[in-house]
């Protein structure tokens, strides 16, 4: 596959499936929907997330993230690129006694209760499938659950996050010169908005 070609200077080849029976497993998430992607890809680092964007929008390549793939409504399926940003993504670090925490994209629901639970703090969106899923899902899809309303949304308890942008530029939005940076760099786009 030519678009292999593009990433294979970024991720090694066990990191790049292109053969038919991965892309079919990746294919399906929990929605009835499929959609068997061109390629899938493991980027471990915040960093080759970047050159893979960057990448992508040169050349016009569609690409979707994926985490556990627990939506029902097919969002994280693809025909085209599909990025994968699940089980290597777990990590953590739990500030000021438990007030906040910084959570990565592939860090599980549940798996944030466990971690918040001594604080006596709960991680408040509450999705069905909080069990199985991934933040980077749950914020993606601004979920609360049924038994939150709209108070529990993933929007009402963010701080900050760490974006990769389409053009591949990483803005910090709890760091001053990251928005600075990002302000100039990006100005255009900020007026079109």
């Amino acid at each position: 596959m030519k678009s292999k070609n593009f990433f294979s200077g970024i991720l090694p080849p066990d990191r790049i499936k292109t053969d038919y029976l991965h892309r079919l497993a990746w294919g399906t998430d929990a929605s009835f929907y499929r959609k068997i992607p061109r390629l899938v890809l493991f980027p471990e680092t915040e960093e080759e997330v970047s050159e893979i964007l960057d990448i992508c929008n040169k050349k016009h390549i569609a690409v979707t993230f994926r985490a556990a793939g627990t939506s029902l409504s097919g969002q994280s399926l693809s025909d085209s690129v599909l990025m994968v940003a699940a089980t290597r993504w777990d990590k953590y670090q739990v500030h000021d006694g438990g007030e906040t925490i910084s959570l990565q994209p592939g860090i599980i629901g549940d798996r944030v209760n466990e971690i918040l639970k001594p604080y006596g703090r709960k991680f408040s969106p509450d999705p069905a499938s909080l069990s199985s899923a991934m933040v980077g899902g749950i914020m993606a899809n601004n979920a609360s659950g049924m038994n939150c309303g709209t108070h529990a949304n993933s929007d009402r308890i963010v701080r900050s996050m760490r974006l990769v942008l389409a053009d591949g530029t990483i803005l910090d939005t709890g760091n001053k010169a990251s928005r600075d940076s990002f302000s100039c760099t990006h100005a255009r786009f900020l007026t079109e908005l």
